[in-house]
């Protein structure tokens, strides 16, 4: 029988020498094929690294620093430079230099807006020229300054006929008390501030009628005088008459609560002032109902109040003391400038 040829598969049972064992697979494969992909992935260094000679040869890194051919130490990618020193927060401090700034800025800002608002209020008044000044007349002004002797009221009577009144008796000034004021305007002046009351009483050029005027003066600021006198005080209070000042030896020693037979209130927006008027007959006769100056004065009355003209007289009377205490005013203002 001849031998099997090499190569046939039954010679597999045949050991195989050392020099037909096959030869090891390699690291990596030929570019060649393209099923042939390497077992583990390298990699090649791109740039060449030049030796002192000046050859160029791939040399395997030394990773000593100070071996020949050791790449130079890594430095930091980023890098934190220290600009100044981080003082010592003293939180308690920090907080009340805050707070002073907060509470100083709001103060100012809060007197500001006051301000702007003041002046961007139309309906808040401001505080009339001589206003303050006023105030004090009760005890600056002479009494024959608050209080004439004699005073002109042209029109002031009935059909606009001239009136003039001259003055029979003056009380000293008073505290606000029920003995001087009407109930109504006692309990609505006091939260206001009633200061003082004065008071004097007239007769007419005939010496047929007497009337008693009070100058009641409070401590009220301007708004609070405005919103008083608004819709008319009389109106307002209803039947709150004045009380009389009678005088002994004049013809108004009878004028009494039973001979008051109308009267009028007047609260002027720039003056803290309160003017009243009550007037009666010089005889002492008594009235059952005394009326409002604006009653008393209505057409087609035929009353005895109202033909005598006693509406007239205190509504007249107001009107002119309202005058007087402005011009005073003025004249108090003026000095205080003049002496400046």
């Amino acid at each position: 029988m001849s031998a099997a040829p090499r190569g046939v598969a039954g010679s597999a049972s045949a050991p195989l020498s050392s020099r037909q064992a096959p030869a090891p697979a390699r690291a990596w494969a030929s570019p060649h094929g393209a099923g042939d992909l390497p077992e583990v992935e390298t990699t090649t260094r791109l740039r060449p690294i030049r030796d002192t000679a000046g050859t160029t040869h791939p040399t395997r890194p030394a990773y000593g620093y100070g071996a020949p051919g050791a790449l130079p130490p890594e430095a930091p990618v980023e890098t934190t430079t220290q600009l100044r020193p981080v003082r010592e927060r003293r939180t308690g401090r920090v907080l009340a230099v805050t707070a002073c700034v907060v509470l100083g800025v709001g103060l100012i800002g809060g007197a500001l807006a006051g301000i702007w608002l003041a002046a961007a209020d139309p309906a808040r008044p401001a505080e009339p020229a001589g206003y303050t000044e006023a105030k004090d007349l009760w005890h600056n002004a002479p009494v024959d300054t608050l209080f004439p002797r004699t005073l002109a009221g042209p029109g002031a009577g009935p059909g606009s006929a001239d009136r003039t009144w001259t003055r029979i008796v003056v009380a000293p000034d008073a505290g606000c008390s029920p003995a001087v004021l009407a109930k109504g305007l006692l309990a609505t002046l006091t939260p206001l501030g009633c200061e003082r009351v004065l008071r004097a009483t007239y007769t007419d050029a005939t010496a047929s009628s007497v009337i008693t005027v009070g100058l009641v003066f409070t401590r009220a600021d301007a708004g609070a005088q405005r919103t008083l006198g608004q819709g008319g005080l009389t109106t307002r209070l209803g039947e709150d008459v004045p009380p009389a000042l009678s005088g002994a030896s004049t013809v108004a020693a009878g004028f009494g609560a039973r001979q008051r037979a109308s009267w009028w209130l007047s609260a002027p927006a720039d003056l803290p002032v309160v003017v009243t008027a009550v007037a009666g007959f010089a005889d002492g006769r008594a009235v059952d109902r005394p009326q409002p100056a604006d009653r008393a004065m209505a057409r087609g009355r035929t009353d005895a109040t109202a033909q005598s003209g006693l509406g007239h007289e205190a509504k007249g009377i107001t009107g002119r003391f309202e005058s007087l205490l402005r011009k005073t005013v003025a004249a108090t203002v003026k000095e205080k400038e003049n002496a400046r």
